[in-house]
Parts: C-alpha cells; structure tokens; sequence
C-alpha cells in the first residue's frame, strides 16, 4: 500500500504541475507541453526549486521512476502524484507535446 496518489494522464487537471523526472536525452526526445524537467537523481540538489504547496503530478516514461520520486517527494513534505503509465500512456492518449531537438516529439 502507497502513501500517494496515482492517477492516469486522463485525470491530471488542466493547467496542473507536471514534473518530469526522465534523463535529459528523453527529456530533449519529447515530452508534455508545460511540464518542468528535473532527472530523477537531481530532485534532492533541486527540491528549492519545486514549491511544496503544489500538487506535483510526476512522470516518467512508464511510472516506475515518477513511482520512487513521488515517495521521496512525499518524505520531504511535498504534495506529488504519481502518473500511472507515464510518458507512453501521454503520447497513447495524444496529449501534447514539445521536443527540444527540432524533431517530431517521441517518447524514448
């Protein structure tokens, strides 16, 4: 049994805080519109920049890693979410996106 939340792409709100948590190289490949990019074993160096009294609604490309951060994030103090199926499930559904290489946007 978890102490947070999931959810699918489906159920994250409009407008909501995405934290992206993949390495640079998927981040560049493609990802969700908006979203803000901190790799997965950067967060504890860069927790100041998240603000704690927003819902996080994590990713990765599958939920595997966006699982283990929300953990952390949640033993910090911070309200995150976990997003079941990650990345692939945002591309599945045709939700958004933006890459950083000039290239149609992919999820690697």
């Amino acid at each position: 049994m978890s102490d947070f939340e999931t959810v699918t792409v489906g159920d994250i709100p409009e407008g909501a805080s995405i934290l992206d948590v993949r390495e640079d190289y998927e981040w560049v490949a493609g990802h969700a519109e908006g979203a803000r990019h901190i790799p997965m074993d950067q967060l504890p160096a860069r927790l100041d920049e998240l603000d704690p009294d927003d819902d996080l609604f994590v990713i990765c490309r599958t939920g595997g890693r966006s699982f283990r951060a929300v953990q952390w994030l949640v033993g910090q103090g911070y309200s995150a979410v976990n997003v079941a199926g990650g990345m692939d499930m945002w591309l599945e559904a045709g939700k958004p996106m933006v890459s950083d290489n000039g290239l149609k946007p992919v999820v690697l």
